[in-house]
């Protein structure tokens, strides 16, 4: 027997962070999120000769895409099948809470889902997953004004989780004030998408990358500044570091016509341009 399986990675567009249950359980988290065309991939050989699993990704460890949890998406899928996606998500979180890995589960349910969702989290395995539906046009003209670059950096997690939660314990109101902006920002996004209001949805991306800096100083640095300095003068219109932030990938929207010019500026400053469409499908599991 032979089966192949592919998870997509996902761009977190607004609400990142309240997905964990240190906040979701008291306030309830809102993320907004769509999957793009990188993916984890594995297969699986069973022979006479025994079992061999063999999986991995495309992109750079530590982009702030949530490649982990599509790598532990693709594993479940294939040891255990992809016909019920919420199981499989809620597995793949449990295996990286067995490693005591502090995170949310937008990772694991965006890739096991697939597409542009509005996820609600009310702590634990309550997650309801609103499937956005947008017009083709409108992904399409998305993708035009789109620009995601890797830093160079790979963001420590870890540590700024360390930073966030800390202070989000202790009741600092500004990390406080900043968990309720994002959840916010998360609610707005989606309807500035299919109202087509392309800079509405790029001040909204201005607004969570402003809320995201306030929860600590680590999730950003001088050289994601200056990255942000040189990407607003080319042409974008608002921009916010993915995942934790700290480094990683950047995501940009820009003014119609600039895709290239903010692209061209970023990589001249020395990131790396990482070109997609966003994908639909979500967990992927076939016989090979």
């Amino acid at each position: 027997m032979h089966q192949r399986a592919q998870a997509p990675v996902r761009i977190d567009f607004g609400g990142a962070w309240t997905d964990v249950d240190l906040y979701a359980q008291e306030f309830g988290g809102v993320v907004f999120n769509a999957t793009v065309n990188h993916y984890a991939s594995g297969e699986q050989i069973v022979s006479d000769e025994g079992l061999q699993v063999r999986y991995g990704f495309e992109l750079p460890t530590g982009s702030g895409l949530g490649t982990s949890g599509a790598l532990n998406v693709c594993w479940f899928g294939l040891i255990g099948g992809g016909e019920d996606r919420r199981r499989v998500a809620e597995q793949a979180y449990a295996l990286e809470e067995l490693l005591g890995i502090l995170g949310g589960r937008q990772d694991q349910y965006a890739a096991a889902f697939g597409g542009f969702n509005l996820m609600r989290f009310g702590g634990g395995a309550s997650v309801e997953v609103e499937s956005i539906a947008l017009s083709p046009e409108t992904v399409t003209a998305l993708e035009k004004r789109s620009v995601l670059v890797y830093t160079g950096t790979p963001r420590l997690s870890g540590t700024i989780h360390e930073n966030v939660w800390g202070a989000f314990r202790s009741g600092r109101p500004e990390t406080v004030a900043a968990f309720h902006g994002l959840r916010e920002v998360g609610l707005a996004m989606p309807e500035s998408l299919q109202s087509g209001n392309f800079t509405e949805f790029a001040a909204l991306l201005a607004q969570n990358w402003t809320c995201q800096k306030n929860l600590d100083p680590s999730v950003s640095n001088s050289q994601i500044e200056k990255l942000f300095t040189i990407a607003h003068a080319a042409g974008a219109l608002g921009g916010k570091a993915c995942g934790a932030g700290g480094g990683g990938c950047l995501y940009f929207v820009t003014e119609e016509g600039q895709q290239a010019a903010v692209a061209n500026a970023l990589v001249a400053a020395g990131a790396r341009y990482i070109p997609f469409l966003f994908e639909s499908e979500g967990l992927r599991v076939a016989a090979g």
